[in-house]
């Protein structure tokens, strides 16, 4: 018994030897960590199920590798990618992120770009009188990068400057589109030597030619940057208008020839196109396109392209008696196409005039009024929806013509549109409600805003009143009985003139001088906390200048010829 006992106990502690010599010998461990390794490496491990691969067509290169290669930022579609790994869905946006349409208000930056500081101060006007999402048409003041930097502004914002911008939209709750211009209205690209190669008319630089080699990648690369700086947008708007020439360039003649002929199928070609690669850059990104080229193409070629599954049509028209009739009928015809929505387009300021200074108020209330018509007649599209309405504020015709209205002119006229949209007409209680945040009294008859307070008031003050009084001022001294019959361009040419005639306007003159130069002093302080130095410039030189160098030379004139005490005539300097 004793020694059955032992024997177990004998036993016993071998096993217990074994198994601890088992699990603390330094080969097993090995074995363990390699084999862990060789799952880990399968190629049948679960996760690499899951990775995403971009579906490209053949030759294709990835959109993310052609970023600049000194870019350390994010992509929009690296950020899908990480999702994916994580099994999450990919980002998209839903239709119904507004219940109402938007009202958008546009600014152009081809010209009088605002500094940051001002829109600061307006968009809390902006909200304010009802509006929720601004359209920014950056042009040149976008702040490309590598190839690109070619094309932007002097005074172009910078990333931190866009940076502020979105954070002050998204602070008084407005939606911020981007514009980028694709095909038509390019001339800020191609103006630039470096892109002569691009255009669809050699001598102009109005469009690009869509099949030209080196045209794509172009506009990829823009879109691409500018999409990098605007990742969380939800709308992208790529222009498309005014496509001038289309179809006369020896690509677009041969293209043509192979193709019945068919312009509009080479002018869907091109956005269609561009439209598939943006939703390669954001899958969630929904397009907006102006509606312009598309008024003379089928529904059916419409639907062969595709676009409607990727864009909306922005149906625009700025004039007061806008035919309502004419508008339904290209929302009938969008919606035949197969578009799921539409957008409107009307105007605040810069559709009246391509060297208009101050803005008719009138001109654009009545504008606004026909489209409210239209967007009370919009439950009769039963597949097409309304998206919005942008509210334009042109500030050129185009990149090579010269300024239209100020911002700050125009603010009374965007508060009465904003308002007329607000309340579906401009009675008295949306002129009431205008004129609260404007702190002025609007005069419809007199196309003004009395007594204003709004962020930018003094210059829209002071341009009312060399609107009003510069010229008239000088031209009204220039009709003195003694500067008509003594001191007119024969008399300053051959320094003669009686100092006696002289004397009885020559205060009066100096006096005018001064009065403007002081004014003008203060117009220039006023300007610049808005607009940068070249703005400034240029609407001096369109606006003021011929007026004020004429008064200063007639004063220069009137000083020297008085020192010759009557003389004769002389003769005027000899041409070489």
């Amino acid at each position: 018994m004793n020694n059955l006992k032992f024997m177990r106990l004998i036993i016993g502690c071998l096993v217990l030897v074994a198994i601890v010599k088992y699990f603390f010998s330094p080969s097993s461990s090995k074995d363990t960590s390699h084999k862990t390794h060789q799952i880990l490496q399968s190629n049948t491990f679960w996760a690499n199920q899951h990775i995403p691969k971009l579906n490209l067509v053949h030759n294709q290169e990835d959109p993310v590798k052609k970023e600049h290669t000194d870019n350390t930022e994010v992509q929009p579609e690296k950020k899908e990618k990480i999702k994916s790994n994580q099994e999450e869905p990919e980002p998209e946006i839903p239709d119904d992120t507004h219940t109402d349409p938007l009202k958008i208000v546009h600014f152009d930056l081809k010209g009088a770009a605002p500094k940051v500081k001002y829109f600061e101060q307006i968009f809390p006007l902006l909200s304010s009188l009802g509006a929720n999402g601004i359209l920014l048409e950056y042009e040149d003041m976008f702040p490309y990068e590598g190839e690109l930097s070619i094309l932007k502004s002097s005074f172009a914002y910078s990333p931190e400057d866009i940076e502020e911008i979105k954070s002050l939209a998204k602070r008084h709750k407005l939606e911020l589109i981007p514009l980028v211009q694709v095909f038509g209205h390019m001339e800020f690209v191609l103006k630039h030597e470096k892109y002569f190669k691009l255009r669809e008319v050699e001598t102009f630089p109005n469009s690009l030619n869509s099949l030209a080699q080196g045209s794509m990648d172009l506009v990829q690369d823009m879109l691409t940057q500018v999409m990098k700086k605007h990742p969380e947008a939800k709308w992208f708007h790529i222009g498309a208008d005014e496509v001038r020439g289309l179809g006369e360039s020896e690509d677009s003649k041969l293209w043509l020839q192979a193709n019945s002929g068919d312009i509009g199928k080479l002018f869907l070609n091109h956005v269609t196109a561009v439209g598939r690669f943006m939703t390669k850059l954001n899958r969630g990104i929904k397009l907006i396109l102006w509606d312009d080229m598309l008024r003379k193409v089928s529904s059916d070629t419409v639907k062969e392209s595709g676009l409607q599954d990727i864009a909306s049509p922005m149906i625009w028209k700025y004039i007061p008696n806008m035919d309502v009739k004419e508008i339904g009928s290209y929302i009938h015809k969008y919606e035949q196409a197969g578009f799921k929505g539409v957008w409107f387009a009307s105007a605040f300021k810069g559709a009246s005039g391509i060297a208009q200074k101050w803005t008719p108020i009138n001109h654009h209330l009545k504008n606004h009024l026909q489209w409210q018509k239209v967007i009370a007649s919009m439950p009769q599209y039963k597949s097409v929806r309304f998206h919005g309405i942008a509210l334009t504020g042109w500030q050129r015709y185009e990149h090579h013509t010269v300024l239209c209205e100020l911002l700050p002119v125009a603010i009374p006229s965007l508060a009465v549109c904003l308002q007329t949209l607000k309340y579906g007409s401009f009675d008295a209680k949306a002129q009431s409600e205008a004129q609260r945040f404007l702190g002025c009294q609007v005069e419809l008859s007199k196309n003004e805003c009395k007594g204003a307070s709004f962020p930018g008031s003094d210059v829209y003050e002071m341009v009312q009143k060399i609107n009003n009084k510069l010229e008239s001022s000088v031209q009204k001294i220039m009709q003195n009985y003694h500067v008509k019959g003594s001191f007119s361009k024969y008399h300053r040419k051959h320094n003669f003139a009686n100092p006696r005639n002289l004397a009885f306007f020559k205060n009066d003159l100096k006096k005018l001088m001064d009065e403007w130069d002081s004014f003008l002093l203060t117009f220039r302080q006023s300007m610049e906390a808005i607009f940068y130095p070249d703005t400034l410039e240029e609407w001096l030189e369109e606006n003021v200048n011929e007026h004020i160098e004429r008064l200063h030379g007639m004063v220069l004139d009137v000083e020297r010829i008085i020192k010759l005490n009557g003389q004769p005539k002389g003769d005027p300097p000899k041409k070489r």
